[in-house]
């Protein structure tokens, strides 16, 4: 009897092993395809290679002189033995581990935001890539510093209708907007839907009375446009999920501290504390979809006030093997999907 027991409960563990998969998910900003950096090509590849994840989303793709960089991709991996799928695109790009079956484009403009479908675990998955608008940067007036020429203010601006009215100029909210009504149609066919992207905006996850007096935000709290109509639409924040404290975990994710390249290159607002969490990998919940994971991928370091500093808060970071092919840090989501 104790056998047929144990023999039962090892049949059930195993039957709900069977039922889930983990899916990962890494959001990368390339860094005009890994042009910047010495060997940084090579670098995208090595990293991919190394995470293996299961889906890519990609900013800054380019296709310099008539290449298809997504496919160069797929190749270089091919040669390493890791299989992927992925199709032409410009300025973002997406790849997955498993078979594509559509492909479209969302939005493309000032930004970009495509989209596949892929199966997980039997259910339909919907993965977006987005570009978003970097022009009207608007994080760096509180810092003091403008958001279309760069140039240093007389003075940071506080004023939430100044700043606001700049965030609104840029494309950010209608490429939002677009792929919450394409989500909408994801939603009732029933699938799992992902949005990667570097957003070139800030979240209101971040920039809260918590964090107003730090990271020279000078005393602003801000409902950032896109973070904001993705949460009304019932969206989340896979990293904030699991780290909802933006004082200990900020997740920074740009200007990275990248030592190949000169401290010149990385930083735009050299007088100010610049860092931002931009990339950003969000999903709809789903109750057979859970977040298990979530780490910024890149160096330690990031650039503050144009100096290279490593960061002092509670965030776990997955470093770089070798070279790191851009001013950027990735984000590597795992979720486990149940059948």
């Amino acid at each position: 009897m104790k056998l047929f027991t144990s023999l039962a409960l090892l049949l059930l563990a195993l039957t709900a092993t069977a039922q889930k998969k983990q899916l990962s998910v890494l959001q990368l900003n390339i860094w005009q395809e890994g042009t910047i950096v010495p060997g940084g090509y090579d670098a995208i590849v090595a990293e991919i290679d190394r995470l293996q994840p299961d889906i890519v989303t990609l900013s800054e793709v380019r296709n310099y002189n008539n290449t298809r960089f997504c496919d160069r991709i797929v190749a270089a991996l091919a040669v390493k033995g890791k299989q992927y799928y992925s199709f032409f695109s410009n300025g973002a790009g997406v790849m997955s581990r498993t078979p594509i079956t559509d492909s479209s484009t969302v939005f493309e403009g000032q930004g970009e935001i495509y989209k596949l479908i892929t199966k997980v675990a039997g259910r339909e998955i919907a993965v977006y890539s987005a570009h978003l608008d970097y022009l009207n940067y608007a994080v760096y007036l509180p810092r003091g510093y403008d958001g279309v020429t760069w140039k240093k203010l007389p003075a940071p601006v506080t004023n939430m209708d100044t700043i606001m009215t700049s965030n609104l100029a840029s494309s950010r909210d209608e490429a939002i907007a677009a792929f919450l009504k394409a989500a909408a149609a994801d939603k009732q066919a029933g699938r799992l839907i992902f949005l990667g992207g570097d957003f070139n905006e800030a979240s209101h996850l971040d920039w809260t009375a918590a964090t107003s007096n730090l990271f020279d935000h000078h005393g602003v709290t801000a409902n950032w446009t896109s973070s904001t109509m993705l949460y009304q639409q019932g969206f989340k924040d896979s990293f904030r999920e699991l780290y909802p404290n933006p004082v200990t975990h900020p997740g920074f994710t740009f200007p990275a501290d990248n030592t190949a390249v000169p401290v010149s290159k990385l930083a735009w607002a050299p007088d100010a504390d610049e860092r931002e969490r931009i990339d950003f990998i969000y999903y709809y919940p789903d109750k057979k979809l859970k977040v298990l994971k979530s780490n910024v991928v890149g160096p330690a370091g990031s650039i503050i006030r144009n100096q290279r500093a490593r960061e002092t808060g509670k965030d776990v970071f997955i470093e770089p093997s070798s070279i790191w092919p851009t001013d950027h840090k990735g984000l590597l989501t795992v979720f486990e999907v149940r059948k």
